[in-house]
């Protein structure tokens, strides 16, 4: 429409867009890989985290299975003035034998979850691979953490029940001539502990894993 014999303005407002919009692109690629550096980097500090508890559940497990398996012992023992011979050995105990098969399938179990976390960690791909990998190491890992406390639990009653005898018995404190036999599996059933403790901890970085991804 003419205005007084005049052309109106032309004013090219699109190129001003297309000028603003081109450096919002050309700014957003530094912050985009700066998150993605960070978000790997996290990554990789979890899975390092990951293994560290993995070797260390194999080390508590295969200390708390040697304690045990080493747990022997022969002496004598007073009774109504009677000097009788005992003889302690882990094996005599339904308990113990429970413990010490437990021990082995959680050391044997940490031994292959560190395996394959080394072997991802070198190959720079996530120790985690998917959900249903996640979900599979969380069961696997809440499963061996309440057997290991099953079993440490069991270990532990028949322990204090060799250390206080039983009342209103004849049978006294057999910890007092076997005290190398109770001491061995005392320390056998504290690494048991310690250990049901890490698979726990490993069971909880399972699940951080899932919330996130």
């Amino acid at each position: 429409m003419m205005n007084g014999g005049r052309k109106p303005l032309d004013v090219q407002i699109p190129v001003a867009e297309s000028k603003i919009t081109a450096d919002s692109g050309t700014m957003s690629g530094p912050l985009v890989a700066q998150a993605a550096r960070a978000a790997a980097l996290a990554q990789r500090r979890a899975d390092v985290v990951h293994a560290a508890l993995r070797f260390l559940c194999l080390t508590t497990s295969v200390v708390s299975l040697s304690a045990m398996a080493v747990a022997e012992q022969s002496s004598s023992i007073v009774i109504y003035g009677f000097s009788l011979p005992v003889y302690a050995k882990w094996s005599f105990s339904d308990s113990f034998e429970y413990l010490v098969g437990m021990c082995a399938a959680v050391a044997a179990h940490s031994l292959l979850q560190l395996l394959l976390s080394a072997s991802r960690m070198a190959k720079r791909s996530p120790v985690i691979p998917s959900r249903s990998h996640a979900w599979l190491m969380f069961a696997g890992d809440q499963a061996f953490a309440y057997a290991m406390m099953s079993a440490g639990s069991a270990s532990a009653g028949v322990t204090n029940l060799n250390r206080t005898g039983i009342r209103h018995a004849p049978l006294p404190d057999f910890c007092k001539p076997l005290n190398v036999f109770c001491s061995r599996a005392a320390v056998s059933i504290a690494f048991a502990f310690f250990t049901c403790f890490l698979l726990a901890g490993s069971a909880l970085l399972d699940v951080i894993w899932l919330s996130k991804y």
